[in-house]
């Protein structure tokens, strides 16, 4: 199937390309933001959006930038899915777990055109990197013709493919915090087939002492209609020793307590709970290994 007509425009700096946003957002059908276009193009030839212009961000400069500072991350909205294939990009337990996590990112295609961004805004309930902004506590930024505006990464979704963007607003960028040095990070997701979206997914970056667990995030993908964190298995885990007890007591609070997950032919609810449970307590343990390499890190 065809694309249906729309107008197209190509801006050259964010200020033409938020004033296009603006003059598109009264059309029928709305305006569109094309930056990889990787899941704007398969919409528009399904149908599934109508717009009546499409923005193309590709020409604008300054959006295609990963930008490293003490406390955190920047990522602009033009960075694609294949920059994070590359562990030296970002240090620390995120700059360990990002390739990890983009290896899960559709098809090496799918990265060379797909964005960071475009994923969050896409929203799709499992999204890795939807999942990773939310664990880490990332900041969205949005900017429109009336000014700029930031939303934490947790209450950006609204639920699938839903976000609080407007149609008059441009994300331009991801700000990530970064944890402390030696803390650890540990993925792990499940999908019915390769060729599948996630049905479920954890992330957990963890610090520990020498005995117990010092502060822990604890992310899910596939608990709800959005990525969540389980913050009351965080809780549970907090301040617990470093046991194959406690991690799986916190994994079964995340998936008893923290998740509510839906229903679906191929995933009723109590399978869901158990898929949960398992990739916590999986990525808890993978976690902990790489805490082990954050401390080889510090010590070369």
């Amino acid at each position: 199937m065809k694309a249906p007509p729309f107008d197209l425009v190509a801006p050259t700096s964010i200020e033409d390309a938020v004033l296009a946003l603006a003059a598109g957002a009264d059309r029928p059908g709305g305006v569109a933001v094309l930056a990889g276009g990787q899941s704007l193009l398969l919409d528009l030839h399904h149908r599934r959006v109508r717009p009546g212009l499409v923005v193309d961000l590709r020409r604008v400069p300054g959006l295609g930038a990963v930008d490293v500072h003490g406390s955190g991350v920047r990522i602009g909205a033009l960075v694609r899915h294949r920059a994070f294939e590359d562990p030296a990009l970002v240090p620390g337990a995120v700059g360990r777990v990002l390739p990890v996590m983009a290896e899960h990112v559709g098809h090496p295609p799918i990265r060379e055109l797909g964005t960071f961004c475009g994923s969050l805004a896409w929203a799709h309930p499992t999204a890795e990197w939807a999942l990773l902004a939310v664990t880490l506590g990332a900041q969205v930024t949005l900017r429109s013709a009336a000014g700029t505006r930031t939303v934490a990464a947790a209450e950006f979704s609204t639920g699938p493919h839903a976000t609080v963007r407007g149609d008059a607003e441009l994300l331009t960028a991801v700000d990530l915090p970064l944890p402390p040095p030696g803390a650890g990070a540990g993925f792990v997701e499940h999908r019915r087939t390769e060729a599948s979206f996630a049905a479920a997914a954890a992330l957990v970056v963890l610090e520990v002492g020498d005995v117990s667990v010092r502060a822990c995030r604890i992310g899910l993908a596939g608990a709800a209609d959005r990525p969540v964190r389980a913050t009351r298995a965080e809780a549970v885990l907090t301040g617990a020793p470093v046991t194959a007890e406690s991690f799986a007591a916190a994994a079964r609070v995340a998936a008893h307590e923290d998740a509510d997950p839906r229903a679906e032919p191929h995933g009723p609810v109590d399978h869901r709970r158990q898929v949960l449970s398992v990739l916590v307590r999986r990525a808890l343990v993978a976690a902990l290994d790489d805490t082990a390499r954050a401390g080889g890190e510090e010590a070369a």
